[in-house]
């Protein structure tokens, strides 16, 4: 598994944040302070779990552990707002593309995964662990992407 599809989302995804203008979230919806540090979180399980693969040990992936509103207010404040959350995000996302570039043959180690992308995607089973990768980058980071976009008023082009 090399890390070029995933470095890209990224890219697009810190080009989104790094532009600013985000309006308010309307109710019931994440703010982009909320989506970025969504996404710090992940990407720090994310990493602890490509870390686990290539230890050669046990490791379950739950993508629910980061959504809890609570624990993502938290980290809002710790990096103290939206530029502090775009570094970390920087940071979060080279780490955990380092560590995937380093994955050759064990990518397809099975990881007990748990995981929902709104009512499109939900997963609850083993899956190599390049599968779950592949669908961080084609399936969750655009769709934070998207809401990011909304945010600004630039709806994700079709």
């Amino acid at each position: 598994m090399e890390s070029g599809g995933l470095r890209g989302a990224y890219r697009s995804v810190l080009a989104e944040v790094e532009a600013g203008g985000f309006a308010v979230a309307g109710p019931g919806r994440w703010s982009a302070e909320r989506i970025v540090a969504h996404l710090v979180a992940n990407d720090e399980l994310m990493s602890e779990a490509t870390e686990a693969v290539l230890a050669g040990a046990p490791f379950a992936y739950y993508d629910l552990a980061g959504v809890h509103r609570p624990e993502l207010d938290a980290l809002v404040a710790e990096c103290g707002g939206l530029p502090g959350l775009a570094t970390r995000l920087r940071a979060t996302s080279q780490r955990l593309c380092a560590l995937v570039d380093r994955l050759g043959p064990t990518a397809d180690t099975p990881v007990e995964t748990h995981l929902r992308e709104g009512f499109d995607l939900v997963v609850d089973e083993p899956l190599p662990w390049s599968r779950t990768l592949d669908l961080h980058a084609r399936v969750h980071l655009p769709r934070h992407l998207a809401q990011l976009r909304m945010l600004r008023g630039h709806p994700q082009p079709a």
